[in-house]
């Protein structure tokens, strides 16, 4: 604020020719506009009092009159230096009072800046599955699980009457949970990425044993990457797929037998490319990681982990996939074909005498159902009897084959695989466990399948709409059927075969939930010679199943 000395004196000056009479006005000045004011008011500072008697002559004389004048100019010459002071002392307060609220502001802003740049260190996000990256891109993490509830009742369930020591031999209806998973995946620096999962349902109760994959990546340029950790073989269309995107309850009796009930989770070295046109993958593995378990590995089916004492090496194996899309019209309209291969060394034990200690190797097979794991057929372990013995077995290795194949067009999916394992060992010769597959999908509401191009596999499926309840949308639906053969009768080996068919309606309300129906009729089952009483038992089984799954990922 500011008032100059000029404004004061004409205010002196209009006062000195208004009255004769002797009077005092109280001076206020709006601290804003810097106008004057004869009344105080809001806003208004009081700046001094002024006086002023009148100069014309009176009958005494004007010498008291100029003498009265001039002790009047020299009050008011007072006034105004006084009031100059309080001004200016006023003003720097003032002035003081704003610099130091500017400061506070300053401080504020620079603070609340900070803030903000904290809180852009990591962004988070939603949908499905929570998401977490840093401001920079280095460093992302998702949070993702799925929980998958299966029923099975038997529908027909004949079988033999049991021995006079056996339980019966029948399967039994009831529900479990198939799968409940989480995880938690991401990258490091751009060029790396790692996940982590781990199966609460796997395992029996051993700890280790849930765990699935657990690796780290490194993407040189892509499309090459390199793995280290626990990470599935890469063997077979059926099991490259996630069990998220089967397209029917269970995979097929070959795949779950030389695949994923020996554990294909191994831990171990992996390098893969994957181009849109064609994709493979490598890897050099050994035993799974933790304990054994019925659920995690049947490498050793006498349930000694080979890092116990006295176990033995850990097996290991060498096994790769090529596959790719010789015509590839567009993502609808596509057929893809494949092979795999690989080479298992297998690990026996016996102690000190001769006689069997661990290890070995054994198949079992489920017709299309996990409820109820029995083996309807099984080999039982292939390594046998006292090493000293010629007539004793042991198996030392096994090869599998794989070949497949799948026609995608528009709304129509058509695909089958062909999986084969050769015994090598003592008492062996090469002896072939074989079986096939083949099925076909219709999507009643015009989806067409989704292709996972690193892994060369299927990939989520997202309805054209989404279910409404009081809405346009029903979600996407499939109508599947498929024929399913297993035969592991072949030479010293008597496991049993079978075959059977399966019809299924699939329902997908969003692309994160899912709804399966499967009816599953069972051909023939032939165990004569089967060495398994309980395996034996379901030979010539009238065999008749509805399974159901609803499933739950993100």
């Amino acid at each position: 604020m500011k008032l100059s000395k000029l404004t004061l004196a004409i205010t002196v000056i209009l006062g000195a020719g208004a009255s004769a009479s002797v009077f005092a006005l109280d001076l206020y000045v709006d601290t804003k506009t810097e106008q004057i004011y004869a009344k105080p008011g809001p806003g208004r500072v009081h700046i001094g009092s002024f006086v002023k008697k009148d100069t014309s002559p009176t009958p005494q004389g004007g010498i008291a009159d100029k003498a009265e004048d001039k002790a009047s100019e020299n009050t008011a010459s007072s006034e105004v230096a006084k009031t100059d002071a309080e001004l200016t002392a006023m003003r720097r307060d003032m002035e003081s009072k704003a610099e130091m609220r500017e400061a506070r502001l300053v401080s504020d802003i620079t603070s609340l800046e900070e803030r903000v740049k904290e809180t852009e260190k990591t962004k988070l996000k939603y949908g499905p599955g929570l998401h977490f990256e840093s401001a920079d891109g280095n460093f992302t993490a998702a949070v993702d699980g799925r929980l998958q509830a299966d029923s099975q009742y038997n529908i027909t369930n004949d079988v033999l009457p049991p021995a006079a020591d056996d339980r019966p031999y029948e399967l039994n209806s009831g529900a479990n949970i198939r799968r409940a998973r989480l995880g938690v995946e991401g990258t490091i620096f751009k060029k790396w990425d790692y996940k982590f999962e781990y199966d609460f349902s796997r395992g029996n109760g051993a700890v280790t044993s849930g765990i699935t994959d657990a690796f780290i990546r490194y993407n040189f340029d892509n499309p090459l990457s390199l793995k280290v950790g626990s990470f599935k073989e890469p063997f077979s269309l059926e099991e490259a797929t996630s069990n998220r995107f089967y397209t029917f309850v269970e995979r097929n009796m070959a795949v779950n037998t030389f695949v994923d009930n020996p554990n294909t989770y191994k831990t171990g070295i992996g390098v893969n490319y994957a181009v849109p046109r064609w994709q493979t993958g490598i890897a050099f593995q050994t035993e799974p990681v933790g304990s054994w378990s019925t659920a995690s590995t049947s490498v050793n089916p006498n349930g000694n982990n080979s890092r116990n004492n006295g176990s033995g090496d850990t097996s290991w194996q060498g096994i790769g996939r090529l596959s790719g899309r010789p015509w590839l019209e567009s993502e609808t309209k596509f057929w893809h074909v494949g092979g795999s291969a690989g080479h298992t060394a297998v690990n026996t034990q016996y102690e000190g005498d001769g006689d069997f200690a661990n290890g070995g190797m054994s198949f079992g097979a489920f017709p299309a159902v996990n409820v109820d794991r029995t083996n309807v057929l099984h080999t039982s372990n292939l390594s046998m009897g006292n090493r000293n013995d010629p007539n004793s077995r042991r198996i030392e290795s096994y090869n599998r084959w794989g070949a497949e194949t799948a026609l995608v067009y528009g709304p129509f999916s058509a695909q089958a695989e062909y999986l084969q394992t050769d015994i090598h060992g003592r008492g062996y010769s090469g002896e072939s466990l074989h079986g096939y597959y083949g099925y076909v999908s219709y999507f009643l509401t015009g989806e067409s399948r989704t292709y996972h191009v690193k892994n060369g596999a299927w990939n989520r499926l997202k309805p054209h709409q989404r279910f409404q309840l009081n809405g346009p949308g029903w979600g996407a639906w499939e109508l599947v059927a498929g024929y399913d053969y297993l035969n592991m009768n072949d030479g010293a080996i008597r496991g049993g075969k079978a075959d059977l068919i399966k019809f299924g309606v699939n329902w997908y309300p969003h692309s994160h939930i899912r709804v399966m129906s499967n009816y599953i009729h069972v051909l023939d089952v032939n165990t004569a010679g089967v060495s398994d009483r309980r395996s034996a038992g379901f030979h010539n089984a009238n065999l008749d199943m509805w399974v159901t799954r609803f499933q739950v990922e993100w």
